[in-house]
């Protein structure tokens, strides 16, 4: 499999390569797949922090084709994690649909960081869906290890199908999750969002901002944050996950 020209700068810039090893299978719900691995040495290399994702290579006619999944369950002892695949038309989910134990497929390891303010936030803002879940519930599981209740999390969640509910989000008895159905092509998390944080509501200084749904909401979450509110770039950490 030849790799595309993304994974020429990728190695220029000091990416690692690692070969992952299937060894199961397991539906969260009828959308969405979890797909365990042996990871090649991949954690023992790169560490482990909240939020890490890499990218895998897909074979598309012969030349490589590349997809971004955040790490799930890792175990660094055993050289184990997981990673979760939304389930719809494309090359990444079909190979997640068919994959058996003992394939492999090659993994690179670049651009993934995560770190929480130095001081402890008031409070974190999270708004994600599925796709952005398995970041989400690392994040919440760092904020449960470093800041306990000290940080309380509000999340929005955006969903398409009726079972995406029902995904375990790690949250505590202090923390707010709200699921939000996806309607006008995301015009309605977006609006729900925007008239939640208000200056009443949101402080500028003190919260911390994460944000990882379809682009163009992103965005505009974004946009609502730092034009309306003033919110300082330091205390967001947004990526559009997806284009619809």
């Amino acid at each position: 499999m030849k790799r595309s020209w993304e994974g020429v700068v990728l190695k220029v810039m000091g990416a690692k390569d690692f070969t992952l090893h299937v060894t199961g299978r397991q539906e969260i719900t009828p959308d969405f797949l979890r797909i365990h691995v042996r990871d090649g040495g991949l954690l023992s290399s790169v560490g482990l922090h909240p939020t890490l994702w890499i990218r895998l290579w897909f074979d598309d006619a012969g030349k490589g084709h590349q997809r971004a999944y955040t790490v799930v369950n890792a175990d660094p002892v055993a050289g184990t994690f997981s990673m979760d695949f939304a389930i719809h038309d494309g090359l990444a989910a079909d190979w997640a649909r068919s994959v058996q134990p003992g394939t492999t497929i090659e993994a690179t390891v670049q651009g993934s960081a995560f770190a929480f303010p130095d001081t402890a936030p008031r409070r974190i803002w999270v708004v994600g869906d599925p796709a952005s879940l398995p970041a989400i519930n690392s994040l919440l599981d760092e904020r449960n290890a470093v800041l306990g209740t000290a940080a309380p999390v509000t999340a929005w969640l955006e969903y398409q199908h009726d079972a995406d509910p029902s995904i375990e989000v790690r949250a505590s008895t202090s923390d707010v999750v709200t699921w939000v159905p996806r309607k006008r092509d995301g015009d309605a998390l977006v609006e729900e969002v925007v008239l939640a944080l208000t200056a009443d509501t949101v402080s500028a200084v003190d919260d911390f901002f994460w944000i990882a749904c379809e682009a163009s909401s992103t965005r505009a979450i974004v946009k609502h944050l730092r034009k309306v509110l003033g919110v300082d770039k330091h205390r967001i950490d947004a990526l559009g996950y997806w284009r619809a």
